[in-house]
């Protein structure tokens, strides 16, 4: 322990104390930027959940239980689709 007080000497200081600290950080920054932005296109895009009172939702409801035919179902989500799309001003998706 005296080698790393009397750097003087020939040793080599109390600096030598620092090359793990940087190594780990070096590693830690290292699987940080995978996390970012590698492996982050893995498990694919996150989408938030549909909300169940939206327009479009309650739509494809009326659709699955048989209250409209698919003619007027199309014709429905192509003008909800403008309003409440996912570029559209409500935001419903």
């Amino acid at each position: 322990m005296q080698t790393l007080a009397h750097f003087v000497d020939g040793g080599p200081g109390p600096w030598i104390l620092f090359f793990p600290l940087i190594w780990a950080a070096v590693v830690v920054g290292g699987i940080t930027l995978l996390r970012r932005t590698v492996w982050r296109g893995r498990r694919g895009p996150r989408r938030a959940a549909p909300d169940e009172n939206s327009p479009i939702t309650v739509l494809g409801h009326r659709f699955a239980s048989g209250e409209i035919d698919e003619d007027e179902y199309w014709r429905r989500l192509s003008v909800l689709d403008e309003q409440f799309g996912p570029t559209g001003k409500g935001g419903a998706v």
